[in-house]
């Protein structure tokens, strides 16, 4: 069967395409980033193609490709364009589809539209969550809107380990934990394969 995945995060730069990157390669799935703002040259989707083995993968062109490192919403607007919901279609696919968020879920797209509202019924949402001052009241809201909005939701932890600050969020979500990336010197094909591996049967 069929999974599609939305990987979206607590806040900016908590892992989100370390974590896309290792769920694509071990389900062999299909990436696609919708929104890119920011570094076009060396964007999400190049980190994707850099990090995995796989031979199965394809990785779906941005419906957005914004130049400035921004909150979509604004980016666009510096690129004379308003980000609009029905230019962002979901490329065709038979294989498992892995789609990654632009920082947290009530980013805004425009006026009226956040990262939400990209996020079908149907798609399975991995919450990332890493450790700051703040990270459990963020982890806490994002998972819980999720929920109320029917989703099926589950969380990779990311850095260094804190496990006071996981072990409540397990407790207060009460969501699967699908596991942890730790905070390795660097990332390279061969750790995102370990790591693959290692998710793989808590992603079935």
């Amino acid at each position: 069967m069929q999974k599609k995945i939305f990987v979206t995060g607590i806040s900016t730069e908590v892992g989100k395409t370390v974590a896309s990157a290792i769920i694509t390669e071990a389900l062999e799935a299909d990436y696609w980033k919708p929104v890119q703002a920011g570094d076009l040259n060396n964007s999400d989707s190049h980190k994707i193609e850099k990090y995995i083995t796989n031979q199965k993968t394809k990785i779906h062109p941005n419906s957005y490709a914004l130049n400035t490192p921004m909150s979509p919403h604004a980016s666009a607007a510096i690129d004379n364009l308003v980000i609009q919901l029905d230019k962002i279609q979901e490329p065709t696919t038979k294989n498992h589809l892995v789609i990654e968020g632009a920082g947290g879920i009530l980013v805004p797209l425009n006026d009226e539209h956040t990262i939400l509202d990209i996020i079908k019924p149907e798609y399975h949402v991995i919450v990332v969550s890493r450790h700051y001052l703040g990270s459990i009241n963020h982890t806490l809201l994002t998972v819980n809107l999720l929920k109320e909005k029917g989703f099926n939701v589950s969380i990779i932890f990311s850095g260094a380990q804190h496990p006071t600050t996981e072990s409540i969020i397990e407790k207060m979500t009460n969501v699967p934990i699908i596991g942890r990336i730790d905070e390795e010197p660097y990332f390279d094909q061969n750790v995102i394969r370990e790591y693959a591996e290692l998710f793989k049967s808590n992603l079935a």
